[in-house]
């Protein structure tokens, strides 16, 4: 294979033996892919064992150990420059131990970053919400991203606005090499928006996208996971600030209805409308499903997202202003932006 359309693979595994194999296989599918580089992450599951038997069936597969995280480094970015570091074609994939890749992903990718000049391709995978919790939280959280970040504006070269996925994210070697690489980004743990970031300010063009037909994933497979994950990254991707995450709550809440069904008691007429206004808000909802590609009848589950999208928000913003947040067994300094550290500089 010609070095110069090929792509590395690098996946990042900390405890991911429930999940590395599908990754695994379904990039060992795709042609374009020279080379799969797993780093397994000082995993204390069977990752190790697995990634081994792995390793037996596909030559393409390299496995890495990461050694002891360096200070102030997050360890998922710290596994990705080693294997950045040994990777040996000219694109970069840097994606998630939960992703399946579909076929002709990495194909399509190339051919995007052909037909758009990207130098960055990234993608919003499918998400897969089989539990209550994540058919409720999980859309609510896409819908109201899509809102923060506009693919048609993170697209436009003439827009300042930059983002990307991490769960699938293809850079030119070249310019990830330019940017600084995830070095540059250490101790980011939005690392994926900040690399996007680096990118854009450096002249270089990003093709962000939905994923349908690329990739898709289960991020999280129990509420704990899924409220660690969302508490660590919900409050620096709306804003960063205390400001941002209040107006963000003034405008999901709805504060009208409620405020209605309350004054219910001194008329009941107050209460019918109420219920209008809150027909009016599910069905707000539903056509934001529609447009980020979840099903419309997740809508049943509105007033359940808010109160958890409510919830999760509020518990990120007081762990940002505490210092910390935790992820995996580990901890990691944070600061909000109105402190002056800029949180969104930091995924999807």
């Amino acid at each position: 294979m010609n070095v110069s359309t090929s792509v590395s693979a690098i996946i990042p595994a900390r405890n991911e033996e429930e999940t590395i194999t599908l990754a695994v296989e379904s990039l060992a599918l795709q042609p374009e892919i020279a080379e799969i580089i797993v780093i397994n992450d000082q995993s204390t599951d069977g990752t190790a064992v697995v990634l081994a038997r792995l390793a037996e069936h596909f030559s393409v597969l390299r496995l890495l150990e990461s050694q002891e995280l360096p200070d102030e480094w997050v360890g998922k970015n710290y596994a990705l420059s080693l294997g950045a570091a040994e990777a040996r074609s000219e694109w970069l994939l840097f994606t998630d131990a939960d992703a399946e890749h579909l076929p002709e992903s990495t194909g399509g990718a190339l051919a995007d970053a052909a037909a758009t000049g990207a130098d960055l391709v990234s993608y919003s995978p499918e998400q897969l919400t089989p539990t209550w919790w994540e058919r409720a939280l999980i859309p609510f959280v896409y819908s109201r991203l899509a809102r923060h970040f506009s693919y048609a504006e993170v697209n436009d070269p003439e827009s300042p606005a930059a983002a990307a996925n991490g769960q699938y994210l293809m850079i030119r070697r070249q310019v990830y090499e330019h940017v600084g690489g995830h070095a540059a980004v250490a101790g980011e743990v939005l690392e994926d928006v900040a690399i996007a970031r680096r990118v854009k300010d450096a002249g270089f063009r990003i093709y962000f996208s939905g994923g349908a037909g690329r990739v898709r994933v289960r991020m999280y497979r129990s509420f704990r996971a899924m409220w660690q994950g969302w508490t660590k990254n919900i409050y620096p991707l709306i804003g960063g600030t205390a400001q941002a995450a209040t107006r963000e709550l003034l405008r999901v809440v709805p504060w009208i209805p409620l405020a209605f069904f309350l004054l219910t008691p001194l008329r009941t007429w107050l209460g019918a409308l109420g219920i209008l206004l809150l027909a009016g808000r599910h069905a707000e909802y539903a056509a934001s499903l529609r447009r980020n590609r979840f099903p419309v009848s997740y809508a049943l589950y509105y007033l359940l997202g808010v109160a958890l999208y409510w919830a999760v928000l509020s518990a990120s913003e007081w762990r940002y202003l505490r210092g910390s947040v935790e992820w995996k067994g580990r901890k990691y300094a944070v600061a909000d932006q109105s402190r002056g550290h800029d949180s969104k500089a930091n995924s999807p």
